[in-house]
């Protein structure tokens, strides 16, 4: 875009910072006009300009607090590198479509406000992976071209992933079916290699041999309402959700019996999406 050509070196320096993973911020997926962007809640570019790694950046404007991070986040949005929307509901039929963006003329910067972003950051990285493809291709066609040795080497080491392959669904199918014999045999059953499709790395889904297959248990709730009798008394709830205090008659006259009484409050949940 125009805008963000003539931004000052600094600012853009700022806008490749929130751009690339060092910053942490929280990016979602958004629809703007049909098409896919990424969005973020200001308050989360504060907190980026604000963390030790912006510090040990160079070349950068200098942020001590978070006045000064908005003064500079509001320099980066005169540039049109990210612009204020308005979210809507979701785009499609489903609650977990991409919610609707919609840019709002008169632009700002606040941090509870949500920012679509219009800068696709360094390019180095997209330029660098076509030209790795467009050798990749070239070596493919060129193949007949290669000296014996290569066209070796590479028949080798495709007979050898494949192999590799081969043993992973070998391992997969042995174990389900010794998982079944032991569930027969030795209840609840075992598992060989358990976390072999576990979201780990290659030599931890080797790690245990072996495990016993035992259901997690589920985290007990915790009671929110206490001291309710079922059996003695008529309490009453509030129906419009203000706090109310409803003594519990009973017909016990005894000290011990004395009368209760329940407070009953709804609190709204805070969506700080």
């Amino acid at each position: 875009m125009e805008h963000q050509a003539k931004a000052p070196p600094e600012l853009k320096k700022v806008a490749q910072f929130l751009r690339s993973g060092e910053a942490g911020m929280k990016v979602r997926v958004g629809a703007l006009n049909g098409k896919r962007v990424d969005y973020f809640k200001g308050k989360s570019a504060v907190k980026a300009l604000l963390s030790p790694a912006y510090q040990k950046k160079k070349g950068m404007p200098t942020i001590g607090n978070e006045e000064e991070a908005k003064t500079v986040l509001r320099a980066v949005n005169s540039f049109a590198f990210f612009l204020l929307v308005q979210r809507g509901g979701p785009s499609g039929s489903s609650s977990s479509s991409p919610k609707s963006m919609q840019i709002i003329q008169e632009q700002r910067f606040a941090p509870d406000e949500y920012y679509a972003w219009f800068y696709a950051g360094s390019q180095w990285t997209t330029y660098a992976g076509g030209a790795a493809m467009v050798a990749i291709m070239l070596a493919g066609v060129m193949f007949p071209l290669w000296p014996p040795i290569m066209r070796l080497g590479v028949w080798y080491l495709s007979i050898g992933m494949l192999g590799l392959i081969g043993l992973f669904f070998i391992i997969a199918i042995l174990r389900l079916i010794f998982y079944i014999i032991t569930v027969i045999v030795a209840s609840p059953g075992i598992w060989i290699f358990p976390k072999l499709f576990a979201d780990v790395g290659f030599v931890e889904s080797f790690i245990p041999l072996w495990e016993w297959d035992i259901p997690k248990k589920k985290s007990k709730k915790k009671k929110s309402e206490k001291g309710e009798k079922s059996d003695k008394g008529k309490t009453k709830a509030s129906s419009n959700g203000s706090t109310a205090e409803i003594p519990a008659e009973t017909s016990d006259t005894s000290p011990s019996s004395a009368s209760r009484r329940t407070k009953i409050e709804e609190v709204e949940d805070d969506d700080d999406a």
